[in-house]
């Protein structure tokens, strides 16, 4: 390769690393309880967390620069909450008074312009399984934000 180009793919890949260190500092910042952890399947940088009665999971940046979350267990009005802060209510047909009040079931969108997934599985025991994938980072920053504000209210309520 020449060097010039050497440089220039080198000068990329730096780049590339501190936007991956942008990420996840944001994610962290967000959402406190996160912290650093071994690579998963998206290839990037991978945070986990688990609090026994809110929940535990992952948020990973795949090698394209998309942001994901998989959590499990949040409490249902947990979620509930930080989705409407997101996005309003009824976005996956859970109902006009959205997931805190929604059936157990397994409610998804798939985003064709982004690619983007969203899923959420609604338990008997109200807790919810929560999987948003391939979205950019500051929507993933945004989501974990609320449920961050959302489970310190359900903390002191």
């Amino acid at each position: 390769m020449q060097p010039h180009i050497t440089r220039a793919l080198h000068d990329w890949h730096a780049a590339w690393t501190v936007h991956e260190r942008a990420a996840q500092a944001a994610f962290a910042a967000a959402f406190p309880a996160l912290t650093p952890a071994e690579k998963c399947q998206c290839f990037g940088p991978t945070l986990r967390w688990k609090t026994p009665g809110e929940g535990s999971g992952k948020v990973c940046l795949d090698d394209h620069g998309r942001a994901t979350i998989d959590f499990e267990d949040v409490p249902k009005e947990v979620l509930g909450t930080a989705m409407t802060e997101c996005w309003g209510t009824d976005w996956f047909d859970e109902g006009p008074a959205g997931f805190a009040q929604a059936e157990p079931g397994e409610y998804s969108y798939e985003d064709e312009s982004t690619y983007a997934e969203y899923w959420i599985k609604v338990h008997q025991d109200s807790t919810c399984s929560v999987s948003i994938a391939y979205v950019k980072v500051d929507d993933i920053v945004a989501i974990l934000d609320e449920l961050e504000t959302a489970l310190a209210a359900h903390r002191t309520g």
